[in-house]
C-alpha cells in the first residue's frame, strides 16, 4: 500500500508529533508499505522513506501565520481561497498513486486552516483515496484557544465528522472529547496510544534485539536475571525450581541465564544437560532461556548490561562466590537482588539483598519474589508499558488492523 503521512512538520524538526509520525514511518515501512511524509518544515529521516515538502504547509509559514493572524480576530483574509486553490493543487500532485493519507493533528487545529480546508477538498473530490485523521490535539476543546475560535467555516472544519474519513485519537480524553465536537458516538473513533520505541529508549544493542525477538522476551514478566556460567556451584537448579514456583503466582515469569559453559571443567556440558532436562521436566521450555544453547561464547558487556535493564529480578543462588560482582551491577541498574546467604554475597549487599539459603526450598524463595513485586507499583508500571506501549505491539495490534479496514 502506498501511504502518506502529512503533519505541519516533520523529523528532523524536534516534536511530540513528529516523533509519533516517525515511528509510524518506520513501522509501516518495515511492514511493507510504501510510504512518503509531507511537511512543510522537516527534511528526510530515514532512507527508506520518501519525503516531500510542501512550503506552505507549515504552520510557520510567513503567509500562514500573517493569515492566522487575521483569522484570529475572526477575519477570513481576502487571498485565503486562493492559498486555499493553490495547496489543493500542490497536496494533489504530491497524492498521486497514493492509497491512503493519514493527517496528523492539522485537521483539529487552526495552526494552517487553509490546508485544513485544502485536505477536505481533496477528500471530497477523490473517493478513492482513504482519509484518516489523527488527533493528537483539539483546538474547540482547549480553553487557551477560544479566542482565536469563531463561529462558520473554516473553524468549524474542526469540530466537524467528515463524511468518509476514519478518526483516530491517542486517549479516551481526546475520545470523549471528539465525540462531543462532532456527533459521532465513540465507538467510531478509534483510540490508539502513542508509544515508546524499548530498543531506542533503552539504547539496546543489536545482538540484545535479536534475542529479545527470538525468545520473546517482551511477553515474559516478570523476568528474572541469572548472569552466571553454567558450572555446578551457581546452583542454577534452584534458580529453576524457584521459577516453576514462582508461575503459581505470576503466570508469565522467566528467567533468562546469560553466560555459557564453565571452561574448565569437561563436567559442565553434562550439567548444561542436566538442567536442560530439568527445565522439561518442570514445564519451563520457553520461558527458562539458557543463552548457552545459543552461542558457545560469553556475550559482550552491552549485551549483558542490556539485560539488567530489561530484567526486572537478579537471582543468584550460588553456592560459592568469591567475590559477586552482578549484585553489584545489579546495583547500578536499581534491579531487585535475591541472593545466596553466602559470606562474600552478604559482605557486599547486605542490608540492601534479599538472603536465602542455597538449600533453601523453592517455595520460601518464590514467595518472597511474589511479596516484593506485588507490592511494588514501579515494577507494575513497567510491565504495563512494556506490554501496552511499545510502538512494535501498538503498531501489529491496533494500526496495522486499521490500515486494512
Amino acid at each position: 500500500m502506498k501511504i502518506a503521512l502529512l503533519h505541519y512538520s516533520a523529523l528532523p524538526v524536534v516534536g511530540g508529533v513528529e516523533q509519533v509520525i516517525g515511528q509510524h514511518a518506520r513501522l509501516m515501512v518495515e511492514d511493507g508499505h510504501q510510504v512518503t511524509v509531507i511537511a512543510g518544515r522537516g527534511g528526510a529521516f530515514d532512507a527508506r522513506i520518501n519525503f516531500t515538502r510542501l512550503p506552505a504547509i507549515d504552520s510557520r509559514h510567513p503567509q500562514v501565520l500573517d493569515f492566522k493572524s487575521q483569522l484570529d480576530r475572526g477575519v477570513i483574509p481576502g487571498a485565503f481561497a486562493s492559498l486555499v486553490d493553490s495547496l489543493v493543487d500542490e497536496i494533489q500532485q504530491s497524492l498521486a498513486g497514493m492509497d491512503m493519507l493519514i493527517a496528523h493533528n492539522v485537521c483539529s487545529l487552526h495552526k494552517n486552516l487553509a490546508l485544513t480546508a485544502a485536505i477536505q477538498r481533496v477528500a471530497a473530490q477523490d473517493s478513492a483515496l482513504r482519509l484518516i485523521l489523527w488527533h493528537h490535539d483539539l483546538a474547540w476543546t482547549t480553553s487557551r484557544y477560544q479566542a482565536e475560535l469563531h463561529p462558520g467555516y473554516p473553524w468549524d472544519l474542526l469540530r466537524t465528522a467528515w463524511p468518509g474519513a476514519a478518526q483516530v485519537v491517542v486517549s479516551e480524553l481526546r475520545r470523549q472529547e471528539l465525540a462531543g465536537l462532532t456527533g459521532l458516538p465513540p465507538d467510531r473513533i478509534q483510540v490508539i496510544p502513542n508509544g515508546l520505541a524499548l530498543s531506542q529508549f533503552l539504547i539496546l544493542d543489536a545482538q540484545t534485539q535479536e534475542l529479545i525477538i527470538r525468545l520473546n522476551l517482551l511477553e515474559i514478566n516478570p523476568l528474572l536475571l541469572l548472569p552466571v556460567r553454567i558450572t555446578p556451584r551457581k546452583n542454577i537448579e534452584l534458580a529453576l525450581r524457584i521459577l516453576a514456583t514462582l508461575r503459581e503466582f505470576f503466570p508469565k515469569a522467566g528467567l533468562v541465564v546469560t553466560g555459557p559453559l564453565g571452561p574448565h571443567n569437561p563436567a559442565n556440558a553434562a550439567y548444561l544437560e542436566n538442567l536442560l532436562a530439568l527445565r522439561t521436566e518442570l514445564g519451563l521450555s520457553g520461558v527458562a532461556h539458557f543463552l548457552a544453547e545459543l552461542s558457545q561464547v560469553y556475550l559482550p558487556d552491552p549485551v549483558i548490561a542490556d539485560f539488567y535493564r530489561l530484567a526486572d529480578v537478579l537471582i543468584l543462588p550460588s553456592r560459592e562466590e568469591g567475590f559477586g560482582i552482578p549484585l553489584l551491577e545489579a546495583g547500578l541498574a536499581r534491579l531487585p537482588i535475591f541472593c545466596a546467604d553466602i559470606p562474600p554475597l552478604r559482605a557486599l549487599a547486605e542490608g540492601y539483598a534479599v538472603f536465602f539459603s542455597p538449600e533453601a526450598n523453592p517455595r520460601s524463595v518464590a514467595e518472597m519474589i511474589t511479596q516484593h513485586l506485588s507490592a511494588d507499583r514501579l515494577y507494575a508500571f513497567q510491565v504495563r508499558v512494556r506490554t501496552h506501549f511499545t510502538w512494535d505491539r501498538i503498531y501489529r495490534q491496533q494500526i496495522q488492523p486499521l490500515l486494512k479496514t
